[in-house]
């Protein structure tokens, strides 16, 4: 029961911290330093993790279909399998976890110890809302930078099993066929509602971990705690609203 509660009470404290952020949004321009800061920390320095990973998961992904595959003389369509599951699935899913767990962990570890060590009472004291400062410039930012890495992940995983498609010698597949196959069979549709998930995902994931920050309460042990909890709580609500939102889009 007690886990229960936890767990409503985190959801309210998300739900109102952004609406609290939802006021100050006509703020933001004179907070651009602050979102192009943050922007370049969402976006720039994730975006190597995300081009390896997103490489290797194509590269796999083309390799376990053409090994499935080349028993029913279908290997043809392995451009278009790792096309849809990326555009559709694993793009958005891959880069909103790596959101978790390389820029939620440092938000939530940043505003706990602005917490923990009373800098965000300071704020407050000078009558300046940690909502409009600390929150509203990285929610802004996640909501540019998302599709933006949704779609390098996209392109770099397809890329990634291209190259396999045709240097892994029981699949032998031309890249001229291997993208052929893709466009055939892929829709704008498909990598919109890519888009829509990494947004959503996004966006869930940095209120979830400034949420987290901003309610750290004891010493600086307790920061630790919330980071892992932030991260947590950010893996689990990907994956549950991934099967939501999917079936609302399909």
């Amino acid at each position: 029961m007690k886990q229960l509660t936890n767990i409503l009470e985190g959801f309210g404290s998300a739900v109102q911290l952004l609406f609290q952020s939802c006021r100050y949004a006509g703020t933001l321009p004179r907070q651009r330093a602050r979102f192009i800061e943050q922007c370049y920390l969402i976006g720039y320095t994730t975006l190597p993790i995300v081009a390896i990973l997103s490489f290797f998961m194509g590269s796999v992904l083309a390799l376990q279909s053409g090994y499935s595959m080349q028993n029913f003389g279908a290997k043809q369509f392995i451009g278009s399998l790792v096309g849809l599951s990326f555009a559709r699935e694993l793009g958005p899913v891959i880069v909103a976890i790596l959101l978790a767990g390389r820029v939620g962990s440092a938000i939530t570890a940043e505003l706990a110890s602005m917490k923990v060590y009373q800098e965000v009472d300071a704020l407050v004291t000078m009558n300046i809302p940690p909502a409009r400062m600390l929150v509203l410039p990285r929610l802004a930012a996640v909501l540019v930078m998302m599709p933006v890495l949704a779609i390098i992940g996209d392109l770099i995983g397809w890329f990634g099993g291209a190259v396999v498609s045709k240097y892994v010698e029981f699949i032998a597949i031309e890249p001229e066929a291997y993208f052929a196959a893709l466009r055939r069979y892929m829709k704008f549709k498909d990598v919109g509602t890519g888009l829509i998930k990494a947004e959503i995902f996004g966006f869930v994931v940095v209120l979830i971990c400034c949420s987290i920050g901003l309610n750290t309460r004891g010493g600086p042990r307790e920061i630790g705690a919330s980071v892992t909890k932030a991260v947590v709580a950010s893996l689990i609500s990907i994956l549950v609203l991934d099967y939501f939102v999917t079936k609302a889009l399909l």
